[in-house]
């Protein structure tokens, strides 16, 4: 399973762009998977259903089946959160996963920088980063891609992930 993230600052564009790389990264025929850090509470419950009442009521795990999907919620009731590592190991196999945040995970990851957000770049001090994915010039010898051609940017994801890696990246 390769596995490639997208990293940068709130506002920079990370889910829109990794949206865009899915649905074209899926119409070329790969199995993809994503995976995505939340830095605030969530909830993907909603109040009043049964597995919220459950899950309110103390259960660790509530797991809600239909013909159409099924999803496992778990809460971590005081355990530490899990690593990367420990998350990709939850998922069924697929051909690339992306990761979506995890901004210091020590994965080969794909920076997301739109001008109008006044943060520093982060590729100066993360090694980990192959690419940068932008709206804007910026002074690198990494691969520069418009983040407004998702075709491009998926290009490179192929390309990176099943031709330029060298093995299985790792999380940290």
């Amino acid at each position: 399973m390769k596995v490639i993230g997208f990293a940068g600052w709130s506002g920079s564009g990370k889910t829109t762009l990794v949206e865009q790389v899915i649905g074209i990264l899926s119409q070329r025929g790969l199995a993809v998977s994503l995976v995505k850090h939340a830095h605030h509470t969530f909830d993907i419950d909603h109040q009043g259903k049964d597995s919220w009442r459950h899950r309110h009521a103390g259960c660790r795990e509530v797991l809600i089946s239909s013909g159409l999907r099924w999803s496992l919620m778990h809460e971590l009731r005081g355990e530490d959160e899990m690593s990367l590592d420990e998350l990709l190991g939850k998922l069924s196999h697929c051909d690339l996963v992306l990761v979506e945040g995890f901004k210091r995970a020590a994965i080969p990851k794909i920076e997301v920088h739109r001008d109008a957000v006044p943060e520093p770049l982060l590729f100066p001090d993360d090694p980990n980063i192959v690419a940068v994915a932008t709206d804007v010039a910026v002074n690198t010898t990494l691969p520069c891609l418009d983040i407004n051609d998702p075709q491009a940017v998926a290009d490179f994801v192929v390309d990176f992930a099943f031709n330029r890696s060298p093995a299985p990246a790792q999380a940290g």
